[in-house]
């Protein structure tokens, strides 16, 4: 099983009513959710992790996940409420407005020796679940726990409207990329967090330190990556967008079924990918991230939608 650990939310798409007023339409989202969804409609046998609520909002998030095969044996379901985002785009890029004080991915805990890691092949956590305690060090205890027996992925996808103390941030962030074997991050993360620093450096710091697989992603630039055999980069598709929304964590999830279909997921066969694996890998996750950044909201491909495509008969020719 491929498991992804944390935000399940409902996110508010802006939209026009049938007299032309400013509307909201509620559509599931939240990173970590996107990314199992991504992971499970292209077949791959794929778990959430973390808390759902019991709400209307809640009932939501778990009709949407099942409807695309996301196994929610590892969720907690508890009265307190969902997280709500509400979202704006400006010069074509998301902008987003939380409401998630109390809710029940922040207030989710974990029990350790609860999920057999010894049977799941990859997992991946991320983005607003990691911001804040309780759920960041619950988090940062379960990771250390799989560490051990499993391929761990990490994307910060950061929020900084979320975060506080960008200090106490940064330091949780290196927490989780420590214990991480895949890092990726958006250009727009790395420079949240990093400023005008170098991607070459970050890289060859990551890989020095332990990390096996380290992806920058930079949207319609295409894809950068760098792993112990050398560094790669792959085009991003020529498409008509409708929104970015998802599109990084389809992005993350199609790369992740890449590596386990292809036999090269586990931190041995990570530290020895062949740069024309790597290449295939990366193709197959930008042409899903291509396909969902030409539909509205995060809406990423089935199997079916994407086996005609080059990507695709690479990769299963790999």
């Amino acid at each position: 099983m491929l498991l992804s650990c944390g935000d399940a939310l409902v996110d508010f798409m802006p939209a026009k009513d049938a007299q032309g007023r400013d509307a909201y339409v509620p559509v599931v989202g939240g990173s970590c959710l996107n990314v199992a969804v991504a992971m499970a409609r292209l077949g791959a046998p794929t778990g959430l992790v973390g808390g759902i609520s019991d709400d209307m909002f809640g009932a939501m998030i778990a009709e949407h996940a099942e409807a695309s095969n996301v196994d929610l044996r590892y969720v907690t379901r508890s009265p307190t409420e969902t997280t709500l985002a509400f979202v704006r785009f400006v010069h074509g890029e998301p902008h987003y407005a939380f409401y998630d004080e109390a809710s029940a991915t922040r207030r989710w805990t974990y029990k350790a020796g609860s999920i057999p890691f010894a049977d799941v092949e990859v997992l991946h956590v991320g983005s607003t679940s990691l911001i804040h305690d309780p759920v960041s060090s619950e988090t940062l205890a379960m990771v250390r726990e799989a560490a051990a027996a499993t391929t761990v992925s990490f994307d910060p996808n950061c929020r900084p409207n979320l975060v506080g103390d960008i200090d106490d941030y940064r330091r949780r962030m290196d927490g989780f990329m420590a214990l991480a074997d895949i890092v990726r991050m958006s250009d727009v993360d790395f420079e949240y967090l990093y400023g005008e620093g170098d991607y070459d450096l970050f890289a060859e710091a990551r890989l020095a330190a332990g990390n096996a697989l380290v992806v920058i992603t930079r949207g319609g630039d295409g894809v950068t990556a760098w792993a112990k055999s050398g560094r790669v980069e792959v085009a991003s598709p020529k498409i008509d967008v409708a929104d970015t929304i998802g599109a990084g964590d389809t992005f993350q999830g199609a790369s992740l079924v890449a590596l386990v279909e292809t036999g090269v997921i586990g931190k041995a066969a990570l530290a020895s990918i062949s740069p024309e694996a790597l290449r295939k890998v990366l193709a197959f996750g930008v042409t899903c991230a291509g396909i969902t950044c030409s539909r509205p909201g995060a809406n990423p491909p089935r199997r079916v939608e994407i086996m005609g495509s080059t990507a695709f008969q690479a990769l299963a020719r790999a």
